[in-house]
């Protein structure tokens, strides 16, 4: 558990001293898509140092969070707990809050593959038809399919670590490729047709009808903001 203490007894405050000190919730993020080894961690998290990692799975262990076990053919590797687990739809909810304020990305901001992959699951629309599509962002490139109602992400690039599991059999339906704009699209800001009109999102290989389905697939309503009168 963090040394901070907040000194007081409350759920919000147990919470904020076991998952609230930096970097701690985007390591439980990324471990939310899936295990993952240490240097995965480092890569997905370029800008975090070493020594604050380590002190953050340290605490995140002694919280009852996440552990270290062994998994076959990949050595040690750190996965969430059932406990830990049990804060996927608070991330989402965090996720989808925090939508509203992102606006476009500063210079040198970068989307990982286990970031994509979770605003996908963040903005993922209950009872979305299903869909199966090559989805490229930057160095980022990964296969979404939607099947009877269930959203499934394997990571095609860069190469996924050992423990990303198996990549789909087949040819997706659809390649996109896309830039930060994207966002205004999963916003509901521009339709799929102005999207690709101001250069935002490209079909480049299937039906641009495609785009529509993902922007049905992939959404976020907007909260209002503001000083409430």
């Amino acid at each position: 558990m963090a040394a901070r203490s907040y000194g007081q007894y409350c759920g919000v405050t147990t919470a904020v001293e076991l998952v609230g000190e930096r970097w701690a919730m985007l390591i439980i993020r990324d471990l939310l898509v899936g295990p993952r080894r240490y240097t995965d961690l480092k890569q997905g998290l370029p800008r975090i140092p070493t020594n604050i990692l380590s002190t953050r799975l340290k605490e995140l262990q002694e919280g009852g969070v996440v552990r270290r076990v062994p998994l076959l053919n990949c050595g040690l590797v750190y996965e969430l707990t059932s406990y830990g687990r049990a804060l996927e739809p608070i991330m989402l909810a965090l996720g989808r809050w925090g939508f509203q304020a992102m606006g476009d990305p500063d210079e040198g901001g970068v989307v990982t593959p286990d970031s994509l992959t979770m605003a996908l699951r963040t903005s993922f629309a209950d009872g979305a038809d299903d869909l199966d599509i090559e989805l490229h962002v930057g160095d980022v490139s990964l296969r979404v399919q939607v099947t009877a109602g269930e959203l499934r992400v394997a990571q095609l690039a860069p190469p996924a670590p050992p423990v990303g599991g198996r990549l789909p059999d087949g040819e997706a339906d659809a390649v996109i490729v896309a830039g930060p704009g994207i966002r205004r699209l999963i916003a509901g800001e521009v339709t799929a047709t102005e999207a690709i009109a101001q250069d935002l999102v490209a079909v480049v290989r299937g039906d641009e009808r495609m785009l529509d389905s993902f922007a049905s697939a992939f959404h976020i309503a907007p909260i209002p903001m503001g000083v409430l009168s």
